[in-house]
């Protein structure tokens, strides 16, 4: 696993796969899992497929951050029942919301695009620029608090 990461680099990766064809949450982790180099399958980055447009159009919680939160799932969430480390990802997962929120207005998809045709320019920009704080945001997190993670030996 790679401690010493780029975050300009980070940030270009989730844009450019972002422009290219995956959507915000596809893109999120599709840039943690590269630029952390992490042993991660691919069936990640296809179970946050569902996400986009508010879980499925549906307009409820934005992609970018659902495919973050699942970021911060996959270095402190638990496989156990009863481990508490699930309480610092609650913590760590709601440092994120209140990020995303403090910085876009929302979390929720139908209010961050209200207005916005969903395959318009103006569109794909607003949520460029959510993607790419979104994934900065979410590696900041990871980094700041590996002494806690399941990772720590590997660091």
């Amino acid at each position: 696993m790679n401690t010493s990461i780029d975050m300009e680099k980070l940030r270009e990766d989730a844009v450019h796969i972002f422009n290219s064809g995956f959507t915000c949450s596809e893109s999120v982790i599709y840039a943690i899992k590269k630029n952390f180099e992490l042993e991660m399958s691919d069936d990640a980055i296809a179970m946050s497929s569902g996400f986009p447009w508010g879980l499925g159009g549906a307009g409820c919680i934005c992609g970018a951050l659902a495919g973050g939160t699942m970021c911060i799932g996959y270095f402190y969430g638990r496989t156990e029942p009863g481990d508490p480390r699930n309480q610092l990802c609650f913590k760590l997962c709601n440092e994120l919301h209140d990020f995303f929120k403090e910085n876009y207005g929302a979390a929720c998809c139908r209010v961050l695009t209200r207005g916005m045709e969903k395959q318009s320019p103006e569109r794909k920009a607003h949520c460029t620029k959510m993607v790419s704080g979104t994934v900065v945001k979410t590696a900041e997190i990871i980094l700041n608090n590996l002494k806690d993670s399941r990772f720590q030996d590997v660091c």
